[in-house]
C-alpha cells in the first residue's frame, strides 16, 4: 500500500470525522480517480506532435494513454468534428496513489514558485 494511503487511512480520516462531525463514513471526501489530459493545437496538421505527446504521457504516468477526438467542428480553429486533438489518462486505484505521491513530493516542489 502506498505511503499516502495508508497516511488517508490512518489518520486523514478519522481527523476529518472528528473535525467536520460526519454521522456517516461514505461523508468522508475521497480520491476516486486522476485524469491527466495533455491537448495538443498543432496535432490537427501534424500526426507525429500527437504520438510524442502520447508517448510523453504513457512514460509520466505509466499507463496506456487515450486519444481525445473534437465533439464539435469550430470553423475559427479549423478543426473537424472527429479530429485528434490531444490524449489523456485516467489513473485510478493504487497507481492514482502512487502518482499523486511522486508529484507532490518529487515534482512540484522543483517548480520555481511552488510553496
Amino acid at each position: 500500500m502506498s505511503r499516502l494511503k495508508e497516511t488517508y487511512l490512518n489518520e486523514i480520516k478519522d481527523a476529518m470525522q472528528k473535525k467536520f462531525e460526519y454521522k456517516n463514513e461514505m461523508q468522508i471526501p475521497k480520491l476516486d480517480k486522476i485524469v491527466i489530459n495533455m491537448g495538443v493545437g498543432e496535432a490537427k496538421e501534424n500526426r507525429k506532435v500527437l504520438d510524442t505527446a502520447v508517448k510523453d504521457l504513457e512514460t509520466i504516468t505509466g499507463q496506456k494513454a487515450v486519444v481525445t477526438r473534437a465533439k464539435n467542428s469550430v470553423a475559427n480553429f479549423k478543426l473537424r468534428e472527429g479530429q485528434p486533438i490531444g490524449c489523456k489518462v485516467t489513473l485510478r486505484g493504487e497507481k492514482m496513489y502512487e502518482f499523486l505521491d511522486r508529484l507532490v513530493n518529487l515534482a512540484l516542489p522543483r517548480v520555481r514558485d511552488f510553496r
